[in-house]
């Protein structure tokens, strides 16, 4: 594993497991997998549903709690009331602290779920804050208000769409990336560009596997989703061998500045209306 260390110095693995969109049981069984296998960060969120077997997977993994770093999310329904969320999380993934929190969506009282999330900071409860895909202007009217700068911002972040504005702006602060969709939604044009393919023969990888290392020399930390075991060992497995400054120019050549996924604002006022029961998660 490699590490990189953030705004507020402590340290963050610079790859972990997403369950995005998995059944509890999915979950719980890719995160014992993903721990037995070497993995050291789990990512997940309220409103993935999924966070009491996330608890569950970590715990049957029998890996100590302070080898894991654990991430999770607040979901805006709930910002007003984010101190309370706080520690119905806490309790939902069976912790006492959480490792990296994050402001899920840029709608509803960020500001003030934000200043939660500093109090729960203060007292232990959490290492580090983070946004989850917050636009500039919203980062920084964030980091304005804050006492404590986000640590990392998550973000859809790829070859065809770099982030390399927003990255130079987040460089000020010292805020990382978290890549979500980092294999770029799977989508197979990505994943059989010909430089892949040439890497993945030159080092004996898969072409996932050289997309996963450009992120973590590029200094994102990625979080690949998956239920399959193969594809769980296969996605860590990253870390013996290291792309060449010119083999890393060549996938950065590769920027379409275009996103797979734009939020519309309909979609981001719905985010608040979708007030979900997290309690009843399995």
């Amino acid at each position: 594993m490699e590490y990189a260390i953030l705004n507020n110095g402590t340290r963050i693995p610079k790859a972990g497991l997403g369950p995005f969109m998995m059944e509890p049981m999915e979950a719980e069984k890719s995160v014992f997998t993903a721990l037995k296998n070497g993995y050291k960060l789990i990512d997940t969120a309220n409103a993935y549903m999924n966070e009491k077997a996330v608890g569950r997977g970590m715990k049957a993994s029998g890996v100590e709690r302070k080898e894991i770093y654990l991430s999770t999310k607040l979901w805006p329904s709930i910002y007003a009331e984010a101190d309370c969320a706080i520690e119905e999380t806490l309790a939902r993934l069976d912790t006492d602290y959480i490792d990296l929190l994050f402001l899920h969506q840029p709608v509803g009282d960020y500001i003030g779920a934000y200043r939660a999330m500093e109090r729960a900071v203060k007292v232990g409860k959490v290492k580090s804050l983070g946004l989850s895909n917050f636009p500039k202007d919203l980062i920084k009217e964030v980091a304005e208000a804050a006492e404590i700068k986000p640590q990392v911002l998550q973000v859809e972040a790829h070859p065809y769409f770099q982030q390399s504005e927003l990255k130079e702006y987040l460089s000020s602060m010292g805020t990382m990336i978290m890549a979500w969709y980092p294999l770029g939604h799977g989508d197979t044009g990505l994943l059989n560009e010909k430089v892949l393919t040439e890497l993945a023969k030159k080092y004996h990888k898969t072409n996932a596997q050289v997309l996963l290392r450009w992120h973590t020399q590029n200094n994102n930390i990625v979080i690949p989703g998956s239920k399959n075991e193969a594809h769980i060992k296969e996605n860590i497995n990253l870390f013996d061998f290291t792309l060449t400054e010119d083999e890393m120019e060549k996938i950065h050549a590769l920027d379409k500045n275009t996103p797979y996924y734009t939020a519309t604002k309909e979609a981001l006022q719905g985010y608040l209306k979708f007030a979900l029961n997290f309690d009843r998660q399995e």
